[in-house]
């Protein structure tokens, strides 16, 4: 089996051509902020800042009070949770694997943190069962976590359950990390949305969704498209049909909305995943907006979603 984390490193590498690797650095290192002598940025005193914190000068050259930032250099953990189930065996929007791309997406963001050092550790299952890998701190533990999905998503017979891989992670860890989540575009639950807000509290939290391919397309193919779950196959005389497609369209559209909603009321920052061949630009989109300050929401980071309807809309050809 050829190496994944080489795959990886090829698509990260290309896409971040026009881009120096300190910036790079720069954009993942600004994660967390800390306190050390790394000067990072300066940005507006808020209710509860330390007044140590302020600059002084720029504050009366300005004339409001500003504070300063400092970069990290305190070593962070990263935990990838990934969803494994069934439903990541199907078709992403761009006609490929989703597994393939949530592998891009962990590769890239891991790749990342090696380059400073970091641990990651990937918490991943289905409706089934729960599982956590070690903590790792290089290439080789990279490219067998890579596997690892790869492996789990391949075998798994069970649906998927976003929530229990999120009740997982609040029950068994405490420590601060930053957690990334990893997932398809299932509907948000009142039950997600709990756990959302606990994991929050503990952690900085940043969430991927893999866009569905569209189940019913809005021209005709003679290609049986069928749900991973259920293996119903949806209808070839449904395929072309404008009302239905203009349906599913409004309630995908519902469900992202939800979603985005949910998550900017969290302040967890949100990236959507539509293919391979735009997966690295997103996330680097993703890191950069985190860096300055931006707003992290799913339509600016990946696009408005297109018909698909949660699990049932898991089509591969």
């Amino acid at each position: 089996m050829p190496s994944l984390i080489t795959q990886v490193k090829s698509k990260l590498f290309i896409h971040s051509s026009r881009t120096s690797l300190h910036a790079l650095d720069g954009a993942y290192a600004s994660l967390l902020h800390g306190r050390s002598l790394d000067f990072e940025d300066l940005r507006k005193y808020e209710y509860g800042d330390q007044v140590r914190d302020i600059d002084w000068r720029a504050t009366a050259r300005l004339g409001t009070p500003l504070v300063k930032r400092h970069r990290a250099m305190r070593m962070h953990t990263i935990l990838f949770v990934v969803d494994t189930g069934r439903s990541m065996a199907a078709l992403a929007h761009d006609e490929r694997s989703k597994k393939d791309l949530a592998i891009l997406a962990t590769g890239v963001l891991g790749v990342l943190a090696l380059r400073h050092g970091d641990d990651f550790s990937v918490v991943y299952g289905d409706a089934d069962r729960v599982r956590r890998r070690a903590p790792g701190r290089s290439e080789g533990a990279l490219e067998h976590a890579l596997r690892t999905i790869d492996q789990a998503i391949d075998a798994s017979t069970a649906p998927s359950d976003r929530d229990a891989l999120l009740s997982f992670v609040t029950r068994t860890i405490s420590r601060r990390m930053i957690v990334v989540v990893i997932s398809d575009e299932a509907p948000v639950t009142a039950g997600t949305e709990r756990m959302l807000r606990r994991l929050r509290v503990q952690h900085d939290v940043l969430w991927l969704t893999v866009r569905d391919a569209d189940p019913v397309l809005d021209h005709s193919t003679a290609t049986v498209r069928a749900d991973v779950d259920s293996m119903w196959e949806v209808p070839d005389f449904v395929q072309g049909d404008l009302d239905i497609v203009r349906e599913l369209t409004a309630q995908t559209e519902a469900d992202a909305a939800h979603l985005a909603e949910v998550l900017k009321r969290l302040e967890i920052s949100h990236s959507v995943l539509s293919g391979q061949d735009d997966a690295v630009t997103q996330l680097l989109k993703l890191l950069a907006s985190r860096r300055y300050g931006g707003a992290t929401s799913a339509s600016a980071a990946g696009g408005s979603p297109s018909p698909s309807k949660g699990r049932r809309s898991d089509a591969r050809l």
